[in-house]
């Protein structure tokens, strides 16, 4: 498939009329054709239109329908074969066997969300029947149902240019709601991006659908981001990405006349804590998972541990032995882009000049551009509770280790943190009861909480949870990877003494769709039929 450098609206491939950008091959920095040019003032006013247009038709059909079109862009993205992992990996360094893994992820993904919308479940209907003998007043027939909010946008982000962009989990659950959803793909991999949205567009075709279900824009600047958050016809945005993009974003959707929900991943370090029987009894296996956790990808992932806490003591000192010499024999990896490379280094520099931080171990030094070099720092208690430069994500493989020397200091560090994805608890059973006393403040700062495990690798089924208190993201009600991502994109609609000719299909009295409902305050104990 040739490569255009075009945008998608609906079903028209359109050329940009705004500064045109490229790929970059971060390995070897070299410009890769061909060029992207932004989207103009007008072709985004286009885009917004089509999808308005559209809202109504797709968020109505049917279960069945838009669960098989789900899994239709799944199988056109697995048609693109090699040409999307070789596209993919010039663009982003990734080696190929990752990126054939997330091309896996996000194919499951989709499928997942259309064996979701066929359940129906996440239309949580509620009956309840009219009451009209009921003293000391009568009660309506009140039926409820979630409808699609409207035109979605989202956001690609660098560090996932399958699992989490074009066709990612936002744009998956976005599109299982029902809304029409505008891409702004990632300047980092546009030729990527151009792929997947043409296997979007033909799956949009291929089942018959309004053609503004789906569009795919770009530009290289913020203008075009705000600009689409900023459009009356826009309902919601899925953002992953910097602290900086995602409240320029916030700042927008809450300017407007009709405020609108930006469900934005931003900031995380990722604390994890090393209780002292543990530390104890596992140091070496610890500090093996540490740094293999740590230097995975780069350190490229949101849920880096960038952050460990554990009480001084000889357990600890040896710890942090193992990790040096662990580090030391750590690889360079090429990280994603020159910007990413660059801003690890501003945050490394940062640490190894503040002076509440010291160096622990660095590995090993690259002769080729944007090289990731992995770099571990420790710091005092004291001076992590009195310096909150020390909380701030270095994305990359850096990781700053907090000493503490009680229990009670652990404490404070715990409630001192900002709100995480992830917070992970090496435990043995002699330390149960502090974990135990720990686990309140925990479930406060973060969205997971692990024991026993590393927080890289977010496994995409029903009970995950991809979230946390701000700034890890923007609201820390919701989810971005899994099926109750699909909540984010919807809202209740109470419908009262409507005949049942009227009644959306999900609400008739017969219960057509065979759902589970709440019906007259009791949960239905199987679908009919079962």
């Amino acid at each position: 498939m040739t490569l255009t450098g075009n945008m998608l609206i609906g079903q028209q491939s359109v050329a940009g009329n705004r500064p045109a950008f490229r790929g970059i091959n971060p390995a070897i920095n070299q410009a890769l054709e061909p060029e992207y040019p932004g989207a103009s003032a007008e072709q985004l006013e286009q885009a917004c239109a089509v999808a308005w247009e559209a809202q109504d038709a797709f968020r109505e059909t049917s279960l069945r329908d838009r669960a098989a079109f789900l899994e239709c862009i799944a199988e056109h993205i697995e048609k693109l074969g090699d040409e999307l992992i070789e596209r993919a990996h010039a663009e982003t360094g990734l080696p190929r066997a990752r990126l054939q893994g997330e091309r896996g992820r996000t194919c499951q993904q989709l499928r997942l969300f259309a064996r979701t919308v066929r359940a129906g479940e996440w239309l949580d209907v509620r009956v309840d029947n009219a009451q009209p003998q009921r003293q000391p007043l009568p009660r309506s027939d009140l039926r409820q149902r979630q409808i699609a909010l409207g035109p979605v946008v989202v956001f690609g982000s660098s560090n996932f240019p399958l699992a989490f962009s074009v066709a990612g989990g936002d744009t998956g659950a976005a599109l299982a709601a029902g809304c029409p959803v505008i891409v702004k793909a990632h300047s980092a991999h546009p030729g990527t991006g151009e792929l997947v949205g043409r296997a979007v567009a033909q799956a949009v075709k291929a089942c018959n659908l309004p053609e503004g279900v789906f569009s795919l824009l770009f530009d290289s600047g913020y203008e075009v981001g705000i600009a689409l958050v900023s459009d009356w016809r826009i309902r919601a945005a899925g953002f992953t990405g910097s602290r900086t993009g995602g409240l320029a974003l916030m700042k927008a959707a809450q300017a407007r006349p009709e405020p609108i929900p930006v469900y934005a991943e931003m900031s995380s370090i990722n604390p994890v804590l090393l209780f002292p029987a543990a530390l104890e009894n596992r140091t070496q296996a610890l500090a093996e998972g540490f740094v293999a956790s740590l230097t995975l990808g780069a350190g490229q992932f949101c849920t880096n541990p960038g952050l460990l806490i554990a009480r001084k003591g000889p357990a600890l000192d040896r710890f942090l032995g193992a990790v040096a010499k662990l580090i030391a024999s750590s690889p360079v990896q090429t990280m994603l882009t020159p910007g990413i490379f660059s801003a690890y280094q501003a945050g490394v520099t940062a640490l190894r000049d503040n002076p509440r931080a010291r160096a622990v171990a660095a590995g090993e030094i690259g002769n080729g551009p944007n090289q990731c070099q992995a770099q571990v720092f420790s710091t005092e208690a004291a001076d992590f509770l009195a310096d909150q430069r020390l909380q701030a994500e270095v994305f990359g493989a850096a990781s700053l280790i907090v000493q503490c020397s009680s229990d009670e200091e652990i404490r404070e560090v715990c409630a001192h943190l900002e709100g995480q994805l992830t917070a992970t608890l090496h435990v043995d059973d002699a330390d149960l009861a502090l974990a135990r006393a720990l686990l309140p403040t925990l479930e406060r700062k973060a969205g997971r909480l692990l024991v026993n495990g590393w927080p890289t690798g977010v496994e995409v089924c029903d009970a995950m949870v991809h979230g946390g208190p701000y700034p890890a993201t923007s609201d820390a009600r919701s989810t971005s990877v899994g099926t109750a991502a699909i909540l984010r994109f919807l809202r209740p609609v109470c419908y009262q003494d409507f005949p049942d000719s009227l009644l959306p299909t999900a609400l008739q009295q017969i219960n057509p769709l065979n759902l589970r409902r709440l019906l007259d305050g009791q949960r239905e104990a199987t679908r009919h039929g079962e």
